[in-house]
């Protein structure tokens, strides 16, 4: 009999969150607030004495804040043209609908996980008094056992034939590129009107200087543990990847974009790395 999927968090959400609750903490003044992820993770009381919450990931932990904070703004566009679903591919730990019920009750948020680690959230959610409010969808999809997650997706209440928001940050750089592919074809057949937004990563050779030694770590680090990252292109490749998917439009948000939307003018030269995890967004 095969083992199910561990009823544990991914190491690399727990990290996520942590990270963000570390920006709210040090980083003055924050560009993303989320403490809610802390109060999931439930660390140990020491957790910011971590080796990942070093001064040395400072970088990382701010292109983790500039995707979020650029897509939670995209989400709330969208809701203010009507569209009213939203799906988080790979969610994690993400909690959009505990830090923004004012706009995640006007839509039906789905998050889709691994079953394991999302029933374990399903869990922590009730525990802390949070629960699972009527607009949120959990949709487990056990990617490993071949499951469909578009099935999935529709059978937990999602309308294909209206317009949604699809996100999917921190998950293609452990894909293969088939699998990518598959997942843009899949999204561009929504509802005209849909936007999808997801983060890749460049080939590790074109990062800042001084944060490629950290690239090359985590790079080791995640083969190590099991789960290697195996995907990395240039934007004009990505691009060209949703174009021939067929979406309408597609455009590529750059680390210096964030940079000077989100970061200019700090006083503490926060920033997030150019050339690392960039994004694609790409509407039907």
């Amino acid at each position: 009999m095969e083992d199910k999927p561990a009823a544990v968090p991914d190491n690399t959400a727990v990290r996520t969150a942590l990270w963000r609750a570390l920006h709210v903490a040090i980083d003055s003044p924050p560009v993303f607030e989320d403490e809610v992820g802390l109060r999931l993770a439930a660390p140990e009381d020491d957790w910011r004495n971590r080796p990942d919450m070093s001064p040395f990931t400072r970088p990382f932990r701010t292109s983790i804040v500039a995707r979020a904070r650029f897509i939670e703004d995209l989400v709330t566009e969208q809701v203010a043209c009507g569209v009213g679903q939203y799906v988080i591919l790979g969610a994690g730990l993400d909690t959009f609908a505990q830090r923004r019920p004012e706009l995640a009750s006007r839509m039906l948020v789905f998050e889709i996980d691994q079953p394991g680690p999302q029933a374990w959230k399903r869990q922590r959610l009730v525990d802390l008094g949070l629960g699972v409010p009527s607009f949120l969808r959990l949709v487990p999809v056990d990617f490993e056992a071949g499951d469909a997650w578009w099935k999935r997706l529709l059978a937990s209440g999602f309308d294909s034939r209206r317009p949604a928001v699809v996100a999917s940050t921190g998950v293609s750089m452990y894909l293969t590129r088939d699998a990518i592919v598959a997942t843009l074809k899949q999204v561009a057949t929504l509802a005209p009107g849909s936007t999808f937004a997801m983060s890749f990563l460049l080939p590790i050779g074109l990062a800042d200087p001084e944060v490629r030694p950290g690239m090359e770590r985590a790079v080791a680090g995640a083969r190590a543990s099991g789960t290697p990252m195996i995907s990395f292109f240039l934007p004009t490749e990505m691009l060209a990847l949703a174009r021939d998917a067929g979406f309408r439009e597609v455009r590529h948000v750059s680390a210096a974009m964030l940079a000077e939307r989100y970061f200019a003018g700090r006083k503490d030269g926060l920033r997030p790395p150019n050339n690392a995890e960039e994004l694609l967004v790409a509407t039907t």
